[in-house]
């Protein structure tokens, strides 16, 4: 799973075509690739999940009853999220607080 963050919050009237659309000519990510894409609101207590399932665009709307995202610090405009970060950021935890464990393929069988 390959999942972005928007650095710029977004218009949440947009639906998924115009949403796509800023995908492919603001983040210069084709919005058909699978990658999962992550906008905030202004108030930072709602997201909008982009992602194409292989069969159509797929729209999710999350809006936590209390506080807000824990918002990436984004850089050219999109900031990269381990598949851990993207759920803790997802589930309202601070994702900045979750480090992925690089582990290194065997070289042999054993």
């Amino acid at each position: 799973m390959q999942a972005c963050a928007a650095g710029q919050r977004v218009d949440f009237r947009c639906g998924h075509n115009a949403l796509a659309l800023i995908v492919q000519t603001e983040l210069k990510l084709d919005p058909h690739s699978g990658v999962t894409v992550v906008f905030r609101s202004k108030r930072g207590d709602r997201l909008k999940i982009l992602v194409w399932d292989g069969t159509g665009l797929v729209l999710t709307y999350k809006v936590l009853e209390q506080g807000s995202f824990a918002w990436p610090k984004v850089q050219d405009g999109v900031m990269r999220l381990s598949r851990a970060q993207f759920e803790a950021l997802f589930e309202g935890l601070d994702w900045r607080r979750v480090i992925a464990q690089r582990v290194l393929p065997p070289t042999a069988a054993g």
